[in-house]
């Protein structure tokens, strides 16, 4: 938590580009998934293991569609700035920053740990229209709003 000057952009860029990791790891392990079931001798005896591999694809597909509707709404995310937190805002707190975008989690841009949350989230709820200096309390922890771009 050192950098106190952060470009939004970057961060945007940043969260787009682990989403677009994430996608072509996962596209890699479908694509050897699938080859491999295609494989699997066509017996009875291999019935059980078909199964599984059909159902470790499907599982696969639901999390690809899910990467690709985390890029298509980070695509819709304004990067202009404001005084007041809404959808697209970076804030840092002081206890932890926060990109409000879409929900991917924990990351780390430029030695700080960050947290892109979505905006249906109760942390992006509870500071939506707030602004530096104000205060709120989620799950018995409070924290100060420091900065918001």
């Amino acid at each position: 938590m050192q950098k106190n000057i952060i470009v939004k952009s970057e961060v945007r860029t940043y969260v787009k580009e682990i989403i677009a990791q994430k996608i072509q790891k996962l596209d890699n392990f479908l694509e050897f998934t699938l080859e491999a079931s295609r494989e699997v001798k066509k017996t009875s005896k291999y019935d059980s293991i078909r199964e599984e591999m059909q159902e470790e694809i499907y599982q696969m597909q639901k999390q690809m569609a899910s990467l690709k509707d985390l890029k298509r709404n980070l695509a819709k995310i304004s990067e202009k700035t404001s005084e007041r937190i809404q959808l697209g805002s970076i804030v840092f707190t002081n206890k932890a920053r926060f990109f409000i975008s879409v929900s991917l989690g924990e990351f780390f841009f430029e030695g700080d740990r960050f947290y892109a949350i979505s905006e249906e989230s109760p942390m992006a709820k509870i500071m939506f229209g707030k602004r530096v200096g104000d205060s709120f309390t989620l799950n018995n922890i409070s924290q100060v709003i420091e900065q918001v771009w």
